[in-house]
């Protein structure tokens, strides 16, 4: 019994150096990320004011342009203060939701960019399946990262699956790629901090995606084969409510 206690007490010691070395990153990384997107949303705003005063058709197209990039920065400023509560606080705004409507709203967003770098986009969404609880900015943020990652294993184009399907109480959605892979030893490695495959990675988006992910009490693994594709499998538990209603 001292054992177990000593054993918890030790764990939870661990936690908490692991907790402010991240709540630490987030800051530094936070106030790096803030600098460069302040001056990009005050030339931005300094642009609209040049083109709102022409009629051209041309200066018309510019502004829809610009204002995508400015919704896009509005984005990044919500995730980016999401990703520091969650950090910082380590709590979650969780809501009960479908993850079939979270995927759906995502790739919707995500179609312009896919069309644009010849990426098939191939969901297969499995009906009636329980519903989870989630942070949805922060589970979106996962998304964003792996399809990103998809869609550079693929330069010349390809096509990226996004699979949802039922495991007992798990709710389980696969991401996969027909991409150039990486090896396997590369594959083990992918979730240690600072650990890239890419010439310019930081190595911190798919640590932060497994953190996200195992926040919501959910797993995530990497499959991948070189030369044929990668696999990522994010599982996530079913919300209780639900299965509680079902049983």
């Amino acid at each position: 019994m001292v054992e177990s206690d000593a054993s918890g007490l030790d764990g939870r010691r661990s936690f908490e150096e692991q907790f402010t070395e991240i709540a630490t990153l987030a800051g530094g990384l936070a106030h790096e990320i803030r600098n460069p997107l302040s001056t990009i949303q005050m030339n931005l705003e300094l642009l609209f004011e040049d083109l709102e005063l022409s009629d051209s058709p041309q200066s018309k197209r510019t502004l829809k342009r610009l204002r995508t990039i400015q919704g896009q920065c509005e984005n990044l400023e919500g995730i980016l203060e999401s990703f520091l509560q969650f950090a910082r606080a380590g709590q979650l705004h969780l809501e009960e939701t479908k993850l079939n409507d979270v995927v759906t709203s995502f790739l919707e967003f995500y179609q312009a960019e896919a069309d644009e770098h010849q990426i098939d986009v191939r969901p297969h969404l499995r009906a009636n399946l329980p519903p989870v609880s989630l942070d949805t900015r922060l589970f979106n943020q996962v998304l964003t990262n792996l399809v990103r990652n998809a869609q550079q294993a693929m330069p010349d184009g390809g096509a990226l699956e996004l699979q949802t399907s039922c495991e007992g109480d798990t709710v389980v959605l696969d991401i996969i790629d027909t991409g150039v892979g990486i090896s396997k030893e590369a594959c083990e490695k992918v979730f240690d901090v600072f650990f890239s495959t890419k010439p310019c990675g930081n190595g911190l988006g798919l640590p932060t995606a497994r953190k996200i992910i195992e926040a919501h009490g959910g797993s995530i693994r990497c499959e991948s084969e070189q030369g044929r594709g990668t696999k990522f499998r994010l599982s996530l538990p079913a919300s209780s409510e639900s299965l509680d209603v079902s049983q």
